[in-house]
């Protein structure tokens, strides 16, 4: 039997206001970024994945303060998401299970291991918010993708540094290529990008620092993705720090990426993305 590959790696925003108040947003901005959604799951569709390495951060949902692991990977056969009949309301999300890769995210931890990396394991339990709740509502509708959520902190500091995360995506890369049960694997990361949460500017909207970061995605220059700062991401919002999840995924495509959609949008109190890897 052949080795995994990866086939596809894409990432996108995950603002509750994509899902919840979409009417809220200029309808230009709206439409070109649904449309970009859409465009990702005819791709993903067409490719026809038998796993989907999901990365994102998490809101306190499943962590703390007193245990924020910079790393986490999920093992389960199920994930719920959204996490409480409340949030889907907010979300405009149904509740609904989906379908865990288990086999494959219990390769990743090991592989993990194996590589220096020291992640969290959630072997079961692990509920979404809105981090993968509002792009799943329009990439996988039926709950249909096996997923292995990884949870990368962009939340709180102290974080793993860009280049961390660079790396860490390769190591998923490697991880999938040295197993043979899940032979088509896709890398979906979410999150970002400039957005201040539960600050007096939510609501601003760092047009430069995230033209300039997609601009270095789309290079696919492992150098200039990884040269930030912390003071430079915060330049961008407490949120600006999910990006993370992004380089992630750029770490795992090993090339550029192309934007399919990039709109500022108040409304939605973040700089909204959509981008797919080079592949």
């Amino acid at each position: 039997m052949s080795k995994g590959k990866i086939v596809g790696a894409f990432a996108t925003s995950h603002s509750p206001g994509i899902s919840g108040w979409p009417e809220r947003a200029d309808e230009a901005a709206r439409l070109a970024v649904l449309d970009a959604f859409a465009e990702v799951r005819r791709r993903i569709e067409a490719l026809e994945p038998d796993a989907v390495i999901a990365v994102s951060v998490e809101h306190f949902t499943n962590f703390s303060l007193s245990n924020l692991p910079a790393f986490a990977i999920a093992t389960g056969d199920r994930y719920l998401g959204p996490v409480t009949p409340e949030m889907a309301q907010f979300l405009d999300v149904s509740q609904r299970h989906h379908p865990g890769a288990a086999a494959l995210g219990s390769h990743l931890y090991r592989a993990a291991l194996d590589n220096e990396f020291d992640p969290a394991l959630v072997e079961g339990g692990l509920e979404f918010d809105e981090n993968f709740s509002v792009p799943l509502k329009y990439l996988d509708p039926e709950a249909r993708l096996p997923l292995v959520p990884v949870i990368v902190n962009g939340v709180n500091p102290p974080w793993p540094t860009p280049k961390r995360c660079l790396d860490f995506g390769r190591m998923v890369r490697a991880a999938v290529e040295s197993q043979s049960e899940a032979q088509r694997v896709v890398v979906l990361a979410t999150g970002g990008l400039s957005h201040w949460v539960g600050l007096p500017e939510s609501g601003d909207i760092n047009v430069d620092f995230d033209k300039d970061f997609l601009d270095r995605l789309t290079d696919g220059d492992a150098d200039r993705l990884t040269d930030y700062t912390a003071q430079e991401i915060d330049a961008a919002g407490n949120g600006a720090h999910e990006i993370r999840t992004w380089l992630v995924a750029a770490g795992a495509a090993g090339t550029g990426f192309d934007v399919l959609a990039y709109e500022p949008v108040p409304a939605w109190l973040t700089g909204t993305a959509v981008a797919a890897a080079r592949l």
